[in-house]
Parts: C-alpha cells; sequence; structure tokens
C-alpha cells in the first residue's frame, strides 16, 4: 500500500489580506454603482434600472 500524498494550499489568513480584500470589494461596488446608476447614457443606465425592477429592488 502506497502512501497519499496530499497538498496543502496556503490559506489567506492574515487580518490585512482580508482587510484589503473588503475595501477593494467595496470600492468595486461603489464605483459600478455610482458610474452605472447615475449614468448619463440611457442604454446603461436603462439596462440598471430594468435590473432593480427585475431583483424586486424599489428605486422609485
Amino acid at each position: 500500500m502506497t502512501p497519499s500524498h496530499t497538498a496543502q494550499l496556503p490559506l489567506a489568513g492574515s487580518n490585512v489580506s482580508r482587510l484589503a480584500q473588503s475595501a477593494l470589494a467595496l470600492a468595486l461596488g461603489l464605483f459600478i454603482v455610482g458610474m452605472v446608476g447615475f449614468s448619463h447614457i440611457d442604454v446603461v443606465h436603462n439596462a440598471a434600472h430594468d435590473v432593480r425592477h427585475s431583483n424586486a429592488f424599489p428605486c422609485h
């Protein structure tokens, strides 16, 4: 019987890494909401508006 080998991957356990990931996710979310939600391009704004309605999110 041969021993099985398993690879263990390093985990992102540092708080700095989690904080950086959270900050980047927040910045990306705010960018998307700010740029798409308040876009002056009608096609982009209407697409965002339709997505809000399809998810039952009140926007009026």
